[in-house]
């Protein structure tokens, strides 16, 4: 078995991580820290969050780094405040043996005059989120001409929030020469594209599989009506009395709303949304990591960069837009080799995304039924039993208050006793549970049900998935999408159906000699851009003339969309 000794690093930082517990490093550290330490490339390495990144990376910077010299040699981009302080910490820790060197932490949310002074003696790794190390260069406060490393960690977050463009100015500030270590837990095409531009003979490393789920997390979905989103909810935190976990949302109101539904339920729950100061947010993540609060209830943004270890449960309230977004929540849990669970609500319309989903991690997704009221009785009533089995005996400290206690209970015998304590305890559950109605929505049409399709059917019986960029947030209704679908293909003989309007965009399915029509029509509009979804058909399958990538409406010049996707971008 390798060990940290046999990558070859310095012992006073040997020494530091044996202390800390370390021994072996994990499969991440054994491919990076070698690479970093005898190679002179670029590095991109797609691993999960929780993996052991920042030793990888950080241990080998504080291996090359030059104590003596006070400039900044590694800087680390970050995506939040909370992850660079986590970075930073780490690296302190490693370094805590290696006299002279300092690692500094500069972040969005907190006083600017404390971070400048602790850059007056420039540090020789510097940890930042990219807006407030701009603001920092702006001032003339922080020089990068010295850096030999720059790392970005999450770099596939950081781009989701937005910062493609802060990402590229830091880039050609420093020096030329220097290398670039890129870190992510997948590989979207922003990401791509900056590798191509800024990072130069790069290898790339990849743990388990490139855009994949974490291997020990267990998918699930439910289906229910969308009105039975939150009793489904509270049905699988019953089913699970241990759960300790994230439920994400789509939006602050909504977070807002199940957190408050929970919290008056009874449930120890609390919400993580942008409305929260910066001192409500580390009161709340302070609870959450302490596990007085067992249920986060979360929006994406908000819990972006958010590390805690031991998730049990992953709860989709709603399914991501993107499936970047679906691996990096379920890749919060079933980490070092502990198992986890990422869970879905979903409604009958939303299957075909699931297949999408499963098609594009590589993992299947197993349907369950949702609890009914008796299945949430028995598992209450063993978890209680097994708790009192369990539970640590204070002889020295009741033994005062046991003499009144089997004087009062002395006309039960040990059955009635039982009876009384489980009842006690068991009355709530079963009163709220006794006339349960079923959850469950039986889909005779889902795809799984073993029925084959029949393949003499039509082209134009089958349906292809398509989005158009106008969604809640533009004030978007199924009605309002036919109507714009009818104006610019003017033609209402268009099969619309399974509309599925989301903040960004609303996904639709036409028929596939459709296909052309739609996207040939949407080519030349300036405001709204049309699609195939990702994970539907490929384009290849759809009939003859689009495989010469010809629509019968381009004139035969090879014109129209050969990968099936309008040109124009939106004014908006």
């Amino acid at each position: 078995m390798t060990t940290f000794k046999d990558l070859g690093l310095k012992e006073e930082i040997l020494k530091a991580i044996t202390d800390l517990g370390y021994d072996s490093p994990m499969p991440v550290q054994a491919e990076v820290i070698p690479y970093v330490l005898n190679q002179s490339e670029d590095l991109i390495a797609l691993a999960q969050t929780g993996t052991g990144k920042t030793a990888a990376f950080g241990l080998p910077l504080l291996h090359l780094i030059d104590v003596n010299q006070h400039k900044i040699q590694s800087l680390i981009l970050a995506p939040t405040r909370e992850l660079c302080i986590q970075i930073s910490n780490d690296l302190k820790n490693y370094s805590s043996l290696q006299k002279g060197l300092k690692v500094v932490a500069v972040y969005g949310g907190e006083s600017i005059i404390t971070q400048l002074r602790q850059v007056d003696v420039q540090p020789q790794i510097l940890v930042a989120t990219p807006g407030r190390l701009l603001d920092l260069l702006h001032r003339k406060k922080i020089f990068l001409e010295n850096v030999r490393f720059v790392v970005l960690d999450e770099a596939d977050e950081m781009l989701n929030m937005g910062f493609q463009e802060d990402i590229e100015s830091i880039l050609t500030t420093v020096p030329k020469d220097h290398r670039t270590l890129l870190f992510s837990a997948t590989m979207p095409k922003g990401i791509a594209k900056i590798a191509q531009k800024y990072m130069h003979a790069s290898q790339e490393i990849t743990i388990g599989t490139r855009n994949a789920g974490a291997n020990n997390v267990e998918h699930i979905y439910y289906v229910v009506q969308a009105a039975n989103r939150y009793p489904a909810l509270k049905r699988i935190a019953d089913i699970n009395p241990d759960i300790y976990g994230i439920v994400f949302c789509r939006t602050r109101q909504e977070t807002k709303d199940v957190a408050e539904k929970l919290m008056k339920d009874g449930y120890n729950a609390d919400a993580l949304h942008g409305d929260l100061s910066q001192a409500q947010r580390d009161s709340v993540m302070s609870k959450f990591r302490l596990r007085s609060i067992q249920i986060l209830v979360a929006t994406d943004v908000a819990a972006r960069g958010l590390d805690v270890n031991d998730l049990s449960h992953i709860i989709n309230y709603n399914l991501p837009d993107d499936v970047e977004i679906y691996t990096h929540r379920s890749g919060r849990t079933g980490r070092v080799n502990k198992k986890g669970v990422s869970i879905s609500i979903i409604h009958t319309k939303e299957r075909n995304r699931i297949r999408r989903i499963e098609e594009i991690i590589g993992k299947t997704f197993r349907q369950d039924p949702v609890p009914s009221g008796l299945d949430i009785c028995k598992k209450q009533l063993f978890h209680l039993i097994d708790r009192m089995e369990n539970v640590q005996i204070n002889s020295e400290d009741i033994e005062q208050f046991l003499p009144h206690v089997f004087a009062k209970l002395s006309y039960l015998d040990k059955d009635d006793i039982i009876r009384h304590f489980v009842s006690l305890e068991f009355n709530r559950f079963l009163d709220y549970y006794k006339n349960a109605p079923d959850l469950n929505i039986i889909d005779k049409r889902d795809s799984r049900s073993g029925r084959e399709e029949n393949t003499s059917k039509s082209k134009k019986g089958q349906r292809i998935r398509l989005k158009i960029n106008y969604g809640l947030n533009d004030n978007a209704s199924p009605k309002k999408v036919l109507s714009i679908i009818n104006k610019i293909t003017q033609d209402k003989s268009i099969g619309v159906n399974g509309i599925e309007v989301t903040p960004k965009f609303t996904f639709f399915d036409i028929y596939a000699d459709q296909v052309d029509l739609v996207l040939y029509s949407f080519a030349n509009n300036p405001e709204f851009e049309v699609n195939i979804a990702k994970g539907s058909k490929k384009y290849d399958d759809y009939p003859s003339q689009k495989r010469s990538g010809r629509s019968s409406r381009s004139g035969g010049n090879g014109s129209s969309r050969n990968e099936g996707r309008s040109k124009r971008k939106p004014k908006w």
